[in-house]
């Protein structure tokens, strides 16, 4: 019997095409239990996220395996025959490999990840309560989580933010001590403050402000995160109370200047005040970080700490190879 893996991902198919092939959670038992249906295939589990799917199989003639799956998956999909030059085609000790780089976050578009760890799990806990699986890829499967645990207890792969959301974020705990009972306005209703507030949230702060010159989009964001929407001509008035700022509105000019932040000071009785501007051109006039207690942070400097912390982990990936290249010597496959 042969390990094998057919795939397809971020680095070798475009949105379009992987979306094609994506696999709903409800259904990965289900199309697991269809490659285990396969004739001569024994085992068989499916793997999929936004960024890759990849179907697993354990079979005793390999070239007639893929060819099986392939054709299933074009008649599935309904795609052009030239879709197959997208799709990787693993065998053996390749597929061990390529399995324990996914679960270490290895193979991930954003190195280092940890979401694809739980997803893996999830995958393989479907294609197990299915009964799809058996001798061979639990084995595999639950060697890979070792290996996994391994590589993020050993290395460093996964410190430090590599996002500019998350990196904002830290420093604003750094800033703060933690941020529980803190309170976050949003100027301007844009995806990323969007993604940096719920990451604000997720991290213990409170209440959520969002003013937007469209005030309906204010209200609708403020509904999706259980906050309140604010009037765009009264967010100086919200800075009184708020502690973090995140500003993305889009405007050709500074919006927020030093006079009134000065103004708001007594008010706030000189607390810490953190703006984040992803803005490009910025909102927040950077004389505004002069002021002693406050901390102004635009887009270039969140990117260049991010990408520093996207190096470091770059200079793990040795590392976490040579632990899983140890690890696979202790494989024993089939066939």
């Amino acid at each position: 019997m042969k390990l094998l893996c057919l795939g397809l991902n971020h680095r070798t198919a475009p949105v379009e095409v992987r979306e094609r092939f994506a696999v709903s959670t409800s259904k990965l038992g289900s199309v697991a239990c269809e490659l285990a249906a396969m004739t001569g295939v024994a085992e068989g589990l499916v793997i999929s996220t936004c960024n890759r799917t990849e179907f697993y199989l354990v079979a005793s003639d390999a070239r007639q395996a893929f060819e099986q799956l392939e054709s299933h998956l074009a008649q599935k999909t309904q795609l052009a025959p030239d879709v197959a030059d997208h799709l990787y085609r693993l065998e053996q000790t390749s597929v061990t490999r390529h399995l324990c780089q996914v679960v270490s976050g290895l193979n991930s578009m954003l190195l280092g990840e940890t979401e694809i760890f739980g997803q893996v799990k999830q995958s393989y806990q479907a294609a197990l309560e299915a009964g799809a699986t058996s001798s061979v890829l639990n084995r595999i499967f639950q060697r890979a989580f070792g290996v996994g645990k391994k590589v993020r207890t050993e290395t460093s792969i996964q410190q430090g933010s590599t996002s500019v959301g998350n990196v904002a974020v830290d420093l604003a705990e750094k800033i703060f001590g933690h941020l529980k009972d803190s309170e976050v306005m949003i100027l301007g209703a844009g995806e990323m403050s969007r993604i940096t507030a719920q990451s604000l949230v997720s991290r213990g702060a409170r209440s959520i402000f969002v003013a937007n010159r469209s005030y309906d989009r204010a209200v609708e964001l403020a509904a999706e995160m259980g906050g309140s929407a604010v009037r765009f001509d009264a967010w100086q008035k919200v800075l009184e109370r708020v502690d973090v700022v995140i500003s993305s509105t889009g405007c050709p000019f500074p919006i927020v200047h030093r006079a009134d932040v000065e103004q708001a000071r007594h008010a706030r009785k000189f607390r810490p005040l953190f703006f984040i501007d992803i803005a490009v051109p910025r909102d927040i006039d950077p004389a505004v970080g002069d002021i002693e207690e406050v901390y102004l942070y635009d887009i270039d400097t969140l990117e260049q700490l991010a990408e520093e912390a996207r190096s470091r982990r770059h200079l793990q990936i040795e590392q976490c190879e040579r632990i899983i290249e140890t690890e696979l010597a202790k494989f024993e496959l089939p066939g």
